[in-house]
């Protein structure tokens, strides 16, 4: 059962972020405050020293120390005069994550309180939350500043419900009102961000576990979990898990309890991570211990929380391949490993999946994407994609032999419904006997396709997403040579 169309919350041991939701399906400002108590106002050499003393990580996946990250804003500020902005990062792009959802659903005062803490300690100007366009989360928090009197301080950015949305440059992009979309190079908000001023940038179960540590203090909050990673986690459990939720657990738990408190059943491999994370044996899985250095000491890594439980019903290779190419359609197209490096990679294994592929075509073809993308989107599809092949070794030897393991493809790996349907994988096809070189159709839909020295069309061979459908067929509408056309991707094989 879901609650306001989100997973349902489970928890080992007790409630911290998900206090007060066993009772109640949303916390309004005067239940919030019975619940988590009053929220003291700490000056910011305090504040650093609190996130400092509880190891506060980001939570959305790099897991970056949060006081060094204020550290680099007040510097950034004190250098160049110039305000601050505090940004939280809520647009969870990722298709197998929940956990920010569930927050800014079900507890999206906790997110407030952080972030508000950090701006008052900061004396920020502005507080900007960033929420997928749509998503369940936006009406809840809309409703919770409103609560608290804060329409004049907080302001709500809708963006696109992609995957590479939730990369903080693209966040931070879209708040200034340009393309949604990763940088390009290296940018840190502390240095530029939102209006090319300091901004201090980070996850919202960040801000929600800065929230907790402030009004439990340190000694209560690092009461749980490991004394080298105190506190709780959030974990996405979605997959073959008979029962998908968000669950809280200290660190140190096995993750075995986790999925068996999910029904979940890890069959032949669990994703960690998420779509830019790594397949897991069973036998790993076994051993590990929820927390950054039990998932890194197997090779994985905690990331947003992802714990993706595989099952023994559905092809391994299937279900990679179709990630793969989905992956591939969620390119910014600013660069050649995003733009023609992840087509080819996820053609590559689908080859492999079809039997008739080989593993080295995969390899180089994830070797000629590494360290060079505009953004980590490439580097981290070709990790995923990468660890199958070490993982599934067996099925791939099967494949190779009958080109099928006989098991079908379920669809376990979660992806938007309208990737998943067929019209949503066609593909821009460029009729070289009509080009003109008019070069139109690079304006209107540059994220599929460039112009080349000459000013002729390079056409990308990913599937066109959803979000870009309409340009697309734009383009094709504006070519005055009738030179595109829109051909509907080959049926994906039912094992």
């Amino acid at each position: 059962m879901t609650t306001y169309g989100v997973p349902d919350v489970f928890r080992i041991g007790p409630g911290r972020l998900t206090a007060g939701l066993d009772s109640s399906p949303r916390l309004d400002y005067d239940t919030h405050r019975r619940v988590h108590g009053r929220m003291p106002r700490l000056p910011i050499d305090d504040l650093i020293a609190l996130a400092e003393l509880g190891d506060l990580r980001g939570r959305g996946g790099a897991g970056f120390p949060f006081a060094r990250k204020l550290r680099a804003v007040i510097d950034s500020a004190g250098r160049r005069g110039a305000p601050i902005t505090v940004v939280v990062n809520g647009t969870e792009g990722e298709p197998a994550a929940h956990k920010d959802k569930v927050l800014l659903t079900r507890a999206p005062h906790l997110i407030l309180d952080g972030a508000d803490l950090v701006a008052r300690a900061l004396s920020a100007v502005e507080i900007v939350v960033g929420v997928a366009h749509g998503g369940p989360g936006e009406r809840s928090l809309l409703n919770a500043i409103h609560e608290r009197g804060m329409t004049d301080t907080v302001r709500v950015v809708r963006m696109p419900d992609r995957f590479i949305s939730g990369e903080g440059g693209a966040l931070v992009r879209g708040i200034n009102g340009e393309r949604p979309i990763p940088p390009g190079r290296k940018v840190r908000s502390s240095d530029s961000g939102v209006g090319g001023m300091p901004t201090m940038l980070s996850n919202a179960e960040t801000y929600a576990q800065l929230a907790l540590m402030a009004m439990l203090g340190v000694d209560m909050y690092s009461s749980v979990g490991l004394a080298s990673e105190p506190g709780t986690v959030l974990l996405s459990v979605t997959g073959s898990a008979r029962r998908p939720a968000v669950v809280e657990t200290p660190t140190g738990v096995r993750l075995r309890e986790v999925l068996d408190l999910c029904d979940a059943t890890v069959g032949q491999a669990v994703l960690l991570g998420g779509y830019h994370g790594k397949w897991m044996t069973p036998e790993a899985v076994e051993r590990a211990e929820v927390s950054r250095a039990g998932f890194e000491a197997l090779g994985g890594a905690l990331g947003a929380g992802i714990v993706v439980p595989l099952g023994w019903e559905s092809c391994p290779l299937g279900e990679t391949a179709r990630v793969a190419r989905y992956m591939a359609g969620q390119s910014a197209g600013q660069c050649g490993p995003c733009y023609m490096g992840l087509p080819d990679l996820a053609q590559a294994f689908g080859a492999l999946a079809d039997g008739n592929g080989h593993i080295e075509t995969v390899q180089r073809a994830a070797a000629t994407m590494k360290g060079r993308g505009a953004c980590g989107h490439p580097d981290g599809t070709a990790r995923f994609v990468l660890s199958a092949i070490d993982v599934f070794a067996e099925d791939i030897m099967t494949h190779a032999a009958y080109g099928t393991c006989g098991l079908p493809v379920k669809g376990v790996l979660p992806l938007p419904a309208e990737a998943s349907a067929r019209a949503s994988e066609a593909q821009l096809i460029l009729d070289w006997s009509r080009c003109e070189g008019h070069g139109l159709c690079s304006h209107v839909v540059p994220e599929l396709i460039s112009l080349d020295q000459h000013g002729y069309p390079v056409v990308s061979t990913a599937s066109v997403p959803p979000s870009l459908e309409g340009e697309a067929r734009r383009a094709i509408e504006m070519c005055p040579a009738l030179a595109l056309r829109l051909n509907a991707a080959p049926t994906e094989s039912r094992r």
